[in-house]
């Protein structure tokens, strides 16, 4: 592989483009590297708000996609821990200092001297920055490449690298465990999979929603109960009767109305990030020493433990699978909340010279 492959991509090469087809360079392949042959890569809001330029400036050409599942093509001279044929991922990580305190402790997503996300990111690369998952390949040193469990089905595993590792982390780091009565907040691409983790973690699971209408498939997930948060009568009914709640909501809503729900010493952990400050009272905390924490991703140790906990427990997203020609439609639809629960692009099946995007 040399610096001068090109491969086809769906991005953006300037401000206010709409999604197309495009050529991106990829890095030849180094010593530690792995050169993955996409096959599916999962649409992620984040990618929405990149495009768009709405958390800061992007650099063009812009690919994004952190939510990456496909083939080991090549491998570098000195990559032992994957050889060609492989079944691979590649979550939002793709490098990091690797000697801070954070990195040493497997906590590369909170690295000190700043990590390498998969896209948009300054890099070594051709591009002098990364580029991510709508695209044909990728070349990605083998420490930041994980690997898919057999049993797993790679389209509906590839949300498993952003949205499921991003509610896992917290889950894991908090102490969910066994018996616990566990409430997520929303239930979209992170809130589903946070019903799927906390049910197979043995613990009880309520969804609280502003509607009845996900009712049905909030017990489909393995949610035992649904609580509706427009019942004030029926929100008052259920004051301290929670260990956690997992907020994935990303607007601005009542944080303290939420403590309410929590029990003595509860927890309530956010991962949907609202752009608007989210108010809260100190009495909403002090009274039964309620924690409140954030939580982003997770590191590369912690992302494999998730995916071979899903391989044991057979868990997946729920996805809608769709062509890259539907990208800006699924874009559409994202900002609707009309998916359930997250679309992925299938890459390797129609990503090509021909492709026009709707």
């Amino acid at each position: 592989m040399t610096v001068n492959e090109q491969v086809y991509a769906i991005g953006i090469t300037e401000a206010h483009q709409k999604m197309h087809l495009i050529e991106i360079p990829l890095r030849p392949v180094g010593a530690h590297d792995v050169h993955i042959k996409i096959q599916y890569c999962g649409i992620c809001h984040s990618d929405l708000h990149h495009v768009k330029q709405e958390w800061g400036l992007t650099k063009f050409p812009a690919v994004p996609g952190h939510e990456i599942v496909g083939t080991v093509s090549a491998v570098g001279s000195e990559v032992s821990k994957y050889k060609i044929g492989d079944s691979v991922g590649v979550g939002c990580i793709v490098n990091s200092c690797r000697t801070c305190e954070e990195c040493s402790n497997h906590s590369e997503q909170y690295c000190n001297n700043g990590m390498t996300g998969t896209y948009g990111a300054p890099s070594q690369d051709p591009l002098g920055h990364t580029c991510g998952g709508y695209a044909e390949a990728i070349v990605v040193d083998e420490n930041y490449v994980l690997s898919i469990p057999a049993n797993l089905d790679l389209a509906a595993a590839a949300p498993l690298l952003c949205a499921g590792i991003t509610v896992w982390s917290p889950m894991k780091y908090y102490g969910v465990k066994t018996g616990d009565s566990v409430a997520v907040l929303g239930l979209g691409g992170l809130g589903h999979m946070a019903v799927k983790f906390a049910a197979a973690l043995g613990a009880k699971v309520t969804v609280l929603s502003r509607s009845a209408g996900k009712t049905d498939d909030a017990y489909r997930l393995g949610a035992t109960n649904v609580l509706i948060t427009s019942d004030k009568a029926a929100v008052a009914a259920a004051r301290k009767s929670f260990n956690f709640i997992i907020d994935t909501v990303s607007a601005e809503h009542d944080l303290n109305a939420m403590t309410s729900l929590l029990k003595t010493n509860g927890s309530l952990i956010l991962v949907g990030a609202s752009p608007q400050p989210l108010g809260l009272s100190p009495f909403a905390l002090i009274p039964k020493r309620i924690k409140i924490g954030g939580s982003m991703v997770g590191g590369i140790k912690e992302t494999q433990d998730m995916l071979d906990f899903c391989g044991t427990h057979n868990i997946t997203s729920d996805i809608e699978l769709i062509g890259v020609d539907k990208t800006e439609t699924a874009y559409e639809r994202v900002l609707k909340s009309d998916v359930k629960f997250r679309f992925v692009l299938d890459i390797a099946g129609s990503l090509n010279k021909d492709v026009v995007v709707e």
